[in-house]
């Protein structure tokens, strides 16, 4: 006898707000731990990384100490201008700042999954009475 075919179910895509929410909280942490800013800062931040000169009193000439300047807070502009520099300490504070940004991860993805686990009716019933009507089959909470 011929196996039957069972019907295929797909799933409409939608946007779901409360994962978009903590896949921001997820970027959050992660340039927070690394760039010392926000994402959105990250993107639209300023470059302001420069070399540290001193001049020398006896040729009054600028000498290069090694140093650099505005590495506290690393954006994509940063990244352009001075790779090395900007990787380097994005590095540094990876490792400086993985324990702590290891729990916040944790801690999100508890949240997020007790919370989702505890608002499911109303959640549900926010989607199916206010959002579905209002903004289509697209979008849900």
């Amino acid at each position: 006898m011929a196996k039957k075919r069972g019907r295929s179910r797909r799933r409409r895509s939608s946007f779901s707000v409360i994962n978009a929410l903590e896949a921001y909280v997820y970027a959050t942490i992660l340039t927070e731990g690394t760039a010392g800013t926000s994402p959105f800062g990250m993107l639209t931040g300023k470059p302001d990384i420069m070399a540290v000169s001193v001049k020398n009193p006896f040729t009054g000439m600028a000498e290069d100490t090694g140093l650099y300047s505005g590495v506290g807070v690393i954006s994509l502009a940063d990244i352009a201008t001075e790779p090395g520099v900007a990787l380097g300490t994005m590095a540094a504070n990876f490792q400086k700042n993985l324990l702590p940004m290891a729990i916040a991860g944790f801690t999100t993805s508890m949240s997020f999954r007790i919370g989702k686990r505890l608002l499911r009716r109303p959640i549900s019933n926010i989607n199916r009475n206010i959002i579905k009507p209002a903004l289509g089959a697209g979008i849900k909470l």
